[in-house]
């Protein structure tokens, strides 16, 4: 199946479960309100969206560097010790475990939340977020989803780090390729086999739930939801044998970090706090000399 195909199928199924979710949850008045006054909505929220992109392009457009800088330059191999550290917790790999209770049921179920529910439970808080009355809680979410990539990027670059079906394919099943074969083609777009620690499919994932409990009186019923899936997401990525429990653990405490910063600063405090700090240093050896 071509990439393009993989797409709109994606697209099909995300938008549906998206118009769904937006009716039950949000409400359709609120939405409607929402849309005609886009503008200003989307004027408060533009620093924290251009901070996002920056970061997005940068991931993006340094793929090739990061992948030399690792591989050739930094070299630090870090998958034998996820591997013993899995191993040291459990007394046996927690990915071999999840494994053995595998079904045609169970696999389908874990191959659809990886992808679909994935995508699902990224998007919706900007819908639901969107049709508040005040884009704090926006500013939040993307200003934490900015944090995730920045400090997942810099992990990336750092380690590399092979995932269970890369290390021992008989130890260890593929079974998103084995049972969704098509999802290379999107996979291998987006991602290379080494960003592995941590888990940003974990760690996004968590990022939604941990906000949606920040944000629990504005959508009670999200938080069950978001929570099912983001667990689920988590799980999907140690029984596909993409993830080391040590990446989801790893991926889980980003999150945490990424909300605290979502939760406790602004792109404007950040930005007003560098200047502060670049012009202290600046200043302070013409202080000396006085």
């Amino acid at each position: 199946m071509a990439l393009i195909d993989v797409l709109l199928e994606l697209t099909l199924v995300v938008v549906a479960m998206l118009v769904t979710a937006t009716l039950v949850i949000v409400g359709p008045r609120n939405a409607v309100a929402a849309l005609r006054e886009f503008r200003w909505r989307l004027e408060t929220c533009l620093l924290p969206f251009a901070a996002l992109a920056v970061v997005l392009l940068l991931r993006w457009s340094t793929q090739d560097v990061v992948q030399r800088l690792e591989r050739n330059v930094l070299r630090n191999n870090i998958t034998a010790y996820l591997f013993e550290f899995d191993r040291a917790v459990f007394g046996t790999d927690p990915v071999v475990v999840l494994q053995s209770f595998q079904t045609d049921v169970l696999t389908s179920f874990f191959v659809f939340i990886y992808i679909y529910g994935y995508a699902f439970l990224l998007l919706f808080p900007f819908v639901a977020y969107f049709a508040l009355k005040e884009m704090e809680e926006l500013s939040m979410l993307v200003l934490s989803f900015t944090a995730n990539y920045a400090i997942g990027l810099l992990f990336y670059t750092l380690f590399i780090a092979f995932g269970p079906r890369n290390v021992d394919p008989l130890l260890f099943e593929g079974l998103l390729y084995e049972a969704f074969p098509q999802s290379r083609t999107l996979t291998n777009e987006i991602n290379q086999n080494t960003n592995v620690f941590p888990s940003l499919h974990t760690s996004l994932a968590m990022t939604v739930f941990f906000l949606a409990w920040v944000t629990r009186e504005k959508y009670p019923v999200w938080l069950p939801i978001s929570g099912f899936l983001a667990i689920s997401v988590s799980l999907s990525t140690m029984y596909l044998g993409i993830h080391w429990f040590a990446d989801v653990v790893a991926g889980t405490l980003l999150a945490l970090i990424s909300v605290y910063i979502g939760v406790n600063y602004t792109i404007d405090g950040i930005v007003a706090s560098v200047r502060r700090f670049f012009g202290t240093r600046l200043e302070s050896p013409n202080t000396d000399k006085e």
